[in-house]
């Protein structure tokens, strides 16, 4: 297969809002080897930029893409370009070629400009560093990381709560068997939070911890009211996509290195994030009935969209 053309990312490095959602580009980029994506920050007057210069002032008013013959693309197309070269946002670029829904995202493009002065300068009042580069005691995390662990945060924290519905509703039915497995599952998860916690700075963590743990909490009281066999297949979904976004993560730092001491942890949450799955497989049985696996396939693509939230929030 021929390689894709090299698509040049423009972005603005001095906008606090550009460059999150740049780091977390980039991380994506390369999880894939035909991404065929590199970034330049015009912000900076350097040699790579001065070819820029004359037209800085209105590449750093609107999101930029210049393809590999010198043209560009900007606003909305230049979103849906990049999108088509990520892991897991390509739905989305094909998405946006749907008659009438590139125009569409164009309009919200512009509407989120004329804010986007007022959100930058709430982001610079409270950015502050990931980490104290050097302190003493903390570990030198890369945005990439930050905003991972972040999602581990999010999801562990709402791991927390399908348990603790599962068990309100185990508890109330009086069933001592699905009560059990609730307690000794959401030990294993409360000990998974306090882990990633260590590791992630309050001020790192996600803004909506409270829907997380209602979100959480209805993923498991709902199957629950449903049955057993409703809530064994319900973790054996939602397990299996946790085990799939670590892998994820623990790939990234064998390719790319990182703290050690964060890979075993990534390694033992994923070990036992497979034996939750594991288990609740096998209690779940086969065949699955359609309405069940239609709840399951919803369970998985809200905890894929979860994780993509809470890597910005």
């Amino acid at each position: 297969m021929n390689s894709p053309e090299t698509l040049t990312v423009l972005y603005d490095g001095a906008c606090p809002l550009c460059r999150r959602e740049i780091a977390h580009v980039q991380g994506l980029a390369q999880r894939r080897s035909d991404s065929a994506l590199c970034f330049l920050d015009i912000s900076q007057h350097t040699d790579a930029t001065a070819a820029f210069a004359d037209d800085r002032a209105a590449l750093l008013a609107r999101f930029h893409v210049q393809r590999a013959d010198g043209s560009r693309l900007d606003g909305a197309a230049a979103f849906v370009a990049m999108w088509g070269r990520l892991p897991g946002w390509r739905w989305l670029a094909r998405l946006a070629r749907l008659p009438g829904m590139l125009h569409v995202l164009e309009v919200a493009y512009r509407g989120f400009l004329k804010l986007r002065p007022r959100l930058q300068a709430f982001a610079r009042r409270v950015e502050k560093p990931a980490v104290a580069p050097g302190a003493e005691g903390t570990p030198n995390l890369s945005p990439h990381l930050v905003r991972e662990l972040r999602s581990d945060h999010a999801g562990e924290t709402g791991a927390v709560f399908i348990y603790r519905g599962i068990a309100a509703v185990a508890s109330r039915r009086g069933d001592p068997a699905l009560l059990g497995f609730a307690q000794r599952h959401g030990e294993a998860e409360a000990e998974h939070l306090r882990l990633v916690e260590k590791w992630l700075p309050p001020a790192q963590r996600s803004r909506l911890l409270g829907p997380w743990r209602l979100a959480g909490w209805l993923t498991g009281a709902l199957p629950a009211l449903a049955g057993p066999r409703a809530v064994y297949a319900t973790i054996a979904a939602v397990e299996t996509f946790v085990d799939h976004h670590y892998q994820q993560q623990i790939d990234h730092l064998r390719e790319h290195g990182g703290p050690p001491a964060l890979l075993d942890l990534l390694l033992q949450c994923q070990s036992d994030e497979q034996h939750h799955r594991d288990e609740a497989a096998a209690l779940a049985g086969q065949p699955t009935p359609w309405i069940l696996r239609g709840w399951c396939a919803l369970v998985g693509a809200g905890s894929a969209g979860a994780v993509v939230v809470a890597r910005r929030l």
